[in-house]
């Protein structure tokens, strides 16, 4: 019998981001994951809706990140909304401090998704939008 083809990884965007926020930099980092949050991942169950990225003591962050816990997972199941560490180069951490500090912007994620086997997230420096008329 003939082995069923696995269904692709699921994409998780930020449907907010584009309607809420000026795009502008962006940016691919690696996540530091433990493995129930990669197992949650690939069952599509994450949200980005309320998620921004900080950069602290020259290392990014993302908060807010909802990884919900895995369904099959035990005692040692992972805080859905932990802090999660950015894998970033020093220099793009730099180029995002210096635009943030600057004021006016924040990092924003677009979006959760796998290239090979390994879980990114795709980034963007961001002006919020005027949601009000004077």
């Amino acid at each position: 019998m003939a082995r069923p083809t696995p269904r692709p990884p699921p994409d998780i965007r930020n449907a907010k981001a584009g309607r809420d926020f000026n795009l502008e930099d962006r940016f691919e980092a690696g996540i530091v994951l433990t493995g129930t949050e990669v197992k949650s991942i690939r069952a599509g169950k994450a949200q980005l809706a309320d998620a921004f990225g900080r950069i602290e003591r020259g290392e990014a962050f993302l908060y807010n990140l909802h990884i919900s816990e895995y369904a099959f997972g035990n005692i040692n199941n992972h805080p859905p909304k932990r802090p999660r560490k950015l894998l970033l180069k020093a220099r793009e951490i730099r180029k995002i401090q210096q635009e943030t500090d600057a004021g006016g912007k924040t990092l924003v994620p677009l979006r959760l998704y796998f290239k090979q086997s390994l879980v990114k997230v795709e980034l963007a420096l961001a002006t919020a939008k005027k949601l009000y008329h004077n």
